[in-house]
């Protein structure tokens, strides 16, 4: 997924010194944002009172969009550095095709998971023939230093592990969760679950005290540790639990998030993650030239240009404002 926007505010995040190391509950307000031709999104991270929550670091959450009579999502060929894309759907089929040669549809309740590292392109669609709706979340992933330079790959995965009992079926898309591993590659300790409850659903997940959590609300009304959540709000929880009541009074569906609260500082600009700002630029001229990123083919479209980089150097904010 990219950040279409062409004037995207440079954002510098990470570091433990601002995570918030009790419980808490926070409800962040989504931004809606245009999304190519024809996909309106709620960008819920970065946030003004939030930047990441363990390695996330970017939530958009779509639809339920009607697009019968519609292209459905188009998004030409961008391109990306220093971090993941995770693609998950509820309705709907997204092709994903990308500069190291993959072409794949990805369906409801399967995990597309592209990792840039140094630099890869791609470009996401509706295909020719699609679904009614269409419904899903597309997220970012932070990549450690150590391990931003390796080279891109792609990942799906149709078959994902479940936690089932008392009215909840988690489907574990990366991570662990309640000891079912997601076969998806992570570089920092992470998970992310999607999470349906069933109407009348009274029960209590257990979560990691270190890691630090969110939940993005898919469906339904779920009542995440006592606070209700409309469908596309974004309720941050902190670290310190070692569980998580839920409770829904009709089916309801959420996804949450967490991980270690991510150590080093980080520069996201555009579709970009380094930790500079002469790395983001010098990957904005690369794109710009054509060399690097690779090319993307099939798209039947011109590549996305890169936006003007701010007339100032960017300046380090911490991970909240």
């Amino acid at each position: 997924m990219s950040n279409l926007d062409m004037r995207p505010a440079p954002t510098v995040c990470g570091g433990r010194q601002d995570v918030t190391a009790r419980p808490v509950r926070e409800l962040l307000a989504a931004k809606q944002v245009p999304l190519g031709e024809s996909t309106l999104v709620r960008r819920l991270l970065p946030n003004l009172g939030r930047r990441m929550v363990g390695a996330w670091c970017f939530i958009d959450h779509y639809g339920p969009d009607d697009i019968a009579q519609e292209p459905g999502m188009q998004v030409p060929p961008h391109p990306h550095m220093g971090l993941q894309t995770v693609s998950w759907l509820h309705d709907g089929e997204v092709l994903h095709r990308d500069s190291v040669g993959s072409l794949q549809t990805v369906r409801p309740g399967e995990l597309g998971l592209m990792t840039s590292g140094r630099a890869i392109a791609h470009s996401e669609e509706s295909p020719r023939e699609h679904a009614r709706l269409l419904h899903g979340a597309q997220l970012w992933v932070a990549l450690p230093d150590g391990d931003r330079h390796i080279a891109p790959m792609w990942e799906h995965h149709a078959e994902l592990p479940r936690v089932t009992g008392g009215g909840l079926r988690a489907t574990v898309v990366l991570g662990e969760l309640d000891g079912a591993a997601s076969p998806g590659t992570t570089f920092t300790p992470l998970m992310g679950a999607d999470i349906a409850l069933a109407a009348g659903t009274d029960t209590r997940l257990p979560v990691r005290p270190d890691f630090e959590y969110a939940a993005l609300t898919m469906s339904g009304e779920a009542e995440v540790d006592g606070v209700r959540l409309a469908p596309g709000s974004l309720l941050y929880l902190g670290c310190g639990r070692a569980g998580l009541p839920l409770r829904a009074d009709v089916d309801s569906a959420f996804m949450l998030l967490g991980g270690e609260p991510f150590e080093e500082k980080i520069v996201m600009w555009w579709n970009f993650i380094g930790r500079s700002h002469d790395e983001i630029s010098q990957a904005r001229e690369d794109w710009t030239s054509g060399s690097r990123f690779g090319e993307v083919h099939g798209y039947g479209g011109s590549p996305l240009p890169a936006p003007e980089l701010p007339p100032v150097p960017l300046k380090p904010r911490g991970r909240t404002r």
